[in-house]
C-alpha cells in the first residue's frame, strides 16, 4: 500500500457538489481507501478571469501504482465532464497527484512532487491541514513551504464532507 496526497479543486457547476461527487469516487473504488480530507477553501485563480475556486487536499492509501491511480482521477475527472479546452481556465473538477509515498518521477504524463506544489498556497495550504509535518523528498516540509508563500485571497470554507 502505498499514501498519496491529492489536491482537489473546481470552479464550475456548483464546486462544492463536484468535490463532493469526486470523494465519493475516491472512497468506492475498490483499490483506494480515503484517510483523510482537508478543510475547502475559496480561491483566487490563476490564469485568465474566471470564478474563484474551491480546494481542498486528500490523503489516499492505495494499491494502484502512480500512473494507475493518475488514470483513475482522470476517470473520476471525466465523468464529471471535466473540459480541457483552456490552460489554466476554470473546470467542473481537477485532481491532481501531490506525493506519492517518497516517490520522485518525472516523466511526460506525470510528475511527483507535483511540479508546482511548493510555490502554490492553494495546494499547500489544504495539504497542511492534513499533513503540516509531511516531509517532501527535497526534505522540505509542508509548513516550511507554506511560510514562503502568500494566502493573500485564501479563505478557509465552513463546509462539512
Amino acid at each position: 500500500m502505498a499514501d498519496a496526497y491529492i489536491a482537489l479543486g473546481s470552479n464550475l457547476d456548483n464546486p462544492h457538489e463536484q468535490l463532493d461527487r469526486a470523494l465519493e469516487s475516491l472512497a468506492q473504488h475498490a483499490a483506494i481507501e480515503l484517510i483523510a480530507v482537508s478543510s475547502r477553501y475559496q480561491t483566487p485563480p490563476i490564469g485568465p478571469q474566471q470564478p474563484d475556486f474551491i480546494n481542498a487536499a486528500a490523503q489516499l492509501r492505495t494499491t494502484l501504482t502512480p500512473i494507475m491511480l493518475l488514470d483513475a482521477l482522470q476517470d473520476i475527472e471525466q465523468q464529471q465532464k471535466r473540459r480541457r479546452s483552456v490552460h489554466w481556465g476554470p473546470r467542473t473538477l481537477d485532481l491532481d497527484i501531490l506525493l506519492y509515498d517518497n516517490l520522485v518521477l518525472d516523466s511526460k504524463r506525470l510528475s511527483i512532487p507535483h511540479k508546482l506544489m511548493t510555490e502554490r498556497a492553494f495546494v499547500l495550504v489544504p495539504l497542511a491541514d492534513i499533513g503540516a509535518d509531511l516531509t517532501l523528498p527535497a526534505g522540505e516540509t509542508v509548513a516550511q513551504l507554506l511560510a514562503n508563500c502568500s494566502q493573500q485571497g485564501i479563505v478557509k470554507l465552513e463546509y462539512g464532507t
